[in-house]
């Protein structure tokens, strides 16, 4: 177990629309995240600045300008206690480093973090993953922010860590798409590594994806492919294919990745028979995890799976305030 200690951290301003002054992302480098926090989470391969910008949003979204009247009422200011964040169903869990950014945002006082879990783990029903001690209503105040974004990203690790499984064994990599939260894509595909998953493009400058619409724009899959090949000739391109003239035409033009739509397994066999190691293949559609296997037992390199940030359901995990002794 690590142990860590902030202090005199900033309470967010209901007034605020978000961001952190001076050192948000629009306006500087660094987060105003305790350091040793803000180190984890780029050891995580996660933005410090987005990470605390991401947390003021939260806030920012449900106090509305406002207080927590239900809390305000009911604590009394100076309450301090102690809350675990507690895994209600076994799962993966994903983003706990996230829920603390949302705490120390909202923390006006110090507060203790004891850390019990780390991002990746397999968790069981009943396990404490992370315990804060705080003021009352800060730690209430935070809770369903950080709740919503830990159990979101949660369930993404758990929904990936079980193609992962299914796939462990074979060369093929379960791959996630750009069908994430707006907003929340660097954290949802943080997750999706959490789980076992690998990433593929973060946006549409970092890499190229010919899909059907380009290549009806451009009169043609290999018209397609040169057309970005000539214009951005340092960017890998991925080229979206249907039939097996369109696998022999983008593999001639030399296709850095190529993407089976929606191939049955034995199209899928044929695929990479022809493809034979000249380019990397990735299988899409038509894709379960009852399916899973025969597909990347076919020799295909990756299986991308939009549903694993579009459609995982949460992990349950919930915040519990300890009993006073």
């Amino acid at each position: 177990m690590t142990r860590t200690v902030s202090t005199e951290l900033p309470l967010i301003n209901p007034d605020d629309e978000g961001g952190c002054g001076d050192d948000c992302a629009c306006g500087g480098d660094e987060s105003g995240l305790d350091p040793a926090l803000a180190q984890l989470l780029q050891d995580a391969g996660l933005d410090p600045v987005e990470v605390e910008d991401i947390a003021h949003m939260a806030l920012s979204e449900d106090l509305d300008g406002g207080v927590d009247v239900t809390t305000v009422a009911t604590v009394p200011e100076e309450a301090v206690a102690t809350a675990d964040f507690t895994a209600r169903e076994a799962g993966v869990v994903a983003g706990l480093r996230v829920a603390e950014a949302v705490l120390s945002v909202v923390c006006a006082d110090a507060f203790e973090v004891e850390r019990h879990a780390e991002d990746g783990d397999r968790v069981e029903a009943g396990q404490v993953l992370l315990s804060v001690t705080a003021r009352t209503r800060d730690l209430l105040t935070g809770e369903r922010s950080a709740l919503n974004i830990l159990c979101r990203l949660s369930g993404i690790a758990t929904a990936t860590r079980r193609w992962a499984d299914v796939l462990e064994g074979t060369k093929a990599k379960v791959r996630d798409t750009r069908k994430t939260t707006p907003g929340l894509r660097s954290l949802e595909k943080y997750a999706v590594r959490c789980g076992g998953g690998v990433n593929h493009r973060m946006s549409l400058s970092d890499a190229a994806l010919v899909k059907d619409n380009h290549v009806v724009a451009a009169g043609g899959v290999a018209e397609a492919f040169k057309a970005v090949r000539e214009a951005f000739p340092e960017v890998p391109i991925e080229v979206e294919v249907d039939t097996m003239h369109q696998v022999r035409e983008v593999l001639d033009a030399g296709a850095d990745l190529i993407l089976l739509d929606n191939f049955t397994v034995p199209e899928t066999e044929e695929a990479v028979t022809l493809v034979a190691g000249r380019a990397a293949l990735e299988s899409s559609g038509r894709l379960t995890l009852e399916t899973a296997r025969a597909y990347a037992e076919t020799g295909v390199d990756y299986l991308a799976v939009g549903a694993l940030t579009h459609s995982s359901p949460i992990l349950d995990i919930g915040l519990d305030l300890r009993e006073a002794v």
